[in-house]
C-alpha cells in the first residue's frame, strides 16, 4: 500500500471511529507551525483549545522524516504524516480532543524520536488513537493462518486426487462434482495466495494474456479442467490436466511448511480476497462453465472471515467498525446463498435477475468500504 494511500485510510480509520463525518482543512496558525528534525520532533508548539486544527509540518532535517502525532503514554496514534521530504512542509489534520499529545519523529537509521508533551485541557471529544501493531503482535495470527492453510491443503490433495481419479476412469459427472468441491476449498484460503508464488498461476491461472487463450498448452489448473468439463472434452484429453493439477496441488502441500507468510499480507487481505471477487468472480469473468462464480465468492467469504478470526484479539480494541464488517458479510453470504439451487447447482452470474446482481454487488461493495481500514491498522510499524 503507497504511503498517500495509506494515510488516507489511517485518517479514515480514526474518522469512521469517531463518527465523524466532516473534515476541517485550512492554512495553519502561527501556532500550528510544527518544525522537526533529527535533533529534535516538534519543538515548542500549543493549541489555545480543542477542535479541528491543521498543523504545518516541517521537516528541517537533510533526511526524509515519517511523523506521527501520537498520545505519549503509551504510543497510540492520532495521525500521521508518511515521508516528508528534506525542507519540505505538509499538512496534518486533527479533530483535536482533552488529552496529551506529542510528535514523534522516525528517520531511517535513528531511533524514534518524541518531542515535548502538550496538554489539552477540558472534557472535550476528538479523533481517536489507535494502537500501533507491532511485527511480533502479527507472529501469532499468522501462525495460526499458517495452521488453517496446512489443514486446507490436506483437504485439497485428497480431493484433487479423486478428482483426477475419476477422469482417468471416465467418470465425468462425478469429477464435475468433485471439482467443484476441490475448487471451493482452494478458494477458502485466499490470504496465501502471495505465499503460494508461482503455485497459484499453476493451480488457479486464467488463460488472459496467454498466446492461445482457451487453447494455449500452457494453461493448467482449476479453470483449465472446467473449461474441458463443462465444453464436452473427452476424459482421455482431460487426464493430463486433472493429474497436472493434482500433482501441483501435492508439490504445493509439500512446500508449505517452510514458506512464511508476509506479515504485510495478513490486514491486507482480508480486504483483497472480495476485491477480486468482485472483479473476477461477480462480473462472471471466471466462469468458464460450472456457472460455479457464486460459490466462489461465498468460499472467499469463509476465507476472509477466517482471516477477521485471527486478527479478531488485535482488531476488537482497534476498529469500531468492525461489526459492521460482519454484518454486511452475512449479508453478502445470505444473499449468495438464495442463489443456491436444491441440487447443490448455483444460479450463473448471468442467470441472475438485474435486482438480485445490483444487490449482491451492493453488498459486496459494502463490505469492502468496510474492510477496507484494516489494512491501515495492522501494518506492522514497529518490530
Amino acid at each position: 500500500m503507497g504511503a498517500d494511500v495509506r494515510h488516507a485510510a489511517l485518517t479514515a480509520v480514526m474518522a469512521m471511529t469517531a463518527g465523524v463525518l466532516a473534515a476541517c482543512g485550512g492554512s495553519a496558525s502561527p501556532a500550528n507551525l510544527v518544525s522537526v528534525s533529527n535533533g529534535g520532533c516538534g519543538g515548542s508548539w500549543h493549541l489555545a483549545s480543542p477542535g479541528w486544527h491543521t498543523f504545518a509540518v516541517y521537516n528541517a532535517a537533510a533526511e526524509a522524516v515519517t511523523v506521527d502525532l501520537v498520545n505519549p503514554a503509551n504510543g497510540a496514534i492520532y495521525a500521521e504524516v508518511e515521508t516528508i521530504g528534506p525542507q519540505t512542509t505538509s499538512p496534518l489534520s486533527l479533530d483535536v480532543g482533552s488529552g496529551s499529545y506529542a510528535f514523534r519523529c522516525l528517520f531511517d537509521e535513528y531511533d524514534p524520536i518524541t518531542g515535548p508533551t502538550v496538554v489539552v485541557g477540558g472534557h472535550a471529544g476528538g479523533s481517536p488513537a489507535i494502537l500501533p501493531i507491532t511485527s511480533n503482535d502479527l507472529l501469532g495470527p499468522a501462525r495460526q493462518y499458517h495452521a488453517y492453510v496446512a489443514v486446507g491443503l490436506n483437504t485439497l490433495v485428497s480431493q484433487t486426487d479423486a478428482v483426477a481419479a475419476d477422469v482417468r476412469g471416465g467418470n465425468l459427472s462425478a469429477a464435475r462434482t468433485g471439482w467443484l468441491t476441490a475448487h471451493l476449498t482452494y478458494e477458502r484460503l485466499g490470504a496465501a495466495y502471495d505465499a503460494f508464488g508461482t503455485f497459484d498461476d499453476e493451480i488457479d491461472g486464467r488463460p488472459d494474456g496467454l498466446a492461445g487463450g482457451l487453447t494455449s498448452p500452457k494453461w493448467t489448473g482449476f479453470y483449465r479442467l472446467e473449461y474441458g468439463l463443462w465444453h464436452g472434452q473427452p476424459g482421455r484429453e482431460l487426464t493430463g490436466v486433472a493429474d497436472t493439477l493434482a500433482a501441483d496441488v501435492r508439490a504445493l502441500r509439500a512446500s508449505w511448511p517452510s514458506t512464511e507468510i508476509n506479515l504485510l499480507d495478513i490486514g491486507l487481505r482480508t480486504h483483497e480476497i472480495l476485491e477480486n471477487a468482485l472483479e473476477f468472480q461477480l462480473s462472471g469473468h471466471d466462469d468458464y462453465g460450472s456457472g460455479s462464480t457464486l460459490a466462489t465468492t461465498a468460499a472467499n467469504v469463509t476465507g476472509t472471515l477466517e482471516l477477521l478470526t485471527v486478527l479478531h484479539p488485535l482488531l476488537a480494541v482497534r476498529y469500531s467498525g468492525l461489526p459492521a464488517v460482519y454484518r454486511w458479510l452475512d449479508r453478502l453470504t445470505s444473499l449468495l446463498n438464495q442463489n443456491k439451487r436444491p441440487n447443490g447447482l448455483w444460479v450463473p452470474v448471468s442467470g441472475l435477475s438485474q435486482r438480485s446482481r445490483e444487490q449482491i454487488d451492493a453488498a459486496c461493495s459494502q463490505a469492502l468500504e468496510e474492510l477496507a481500514p484494516i489494512a491501515a491498522i495492522t501494518e506492522p510499524r514497529i518490530s
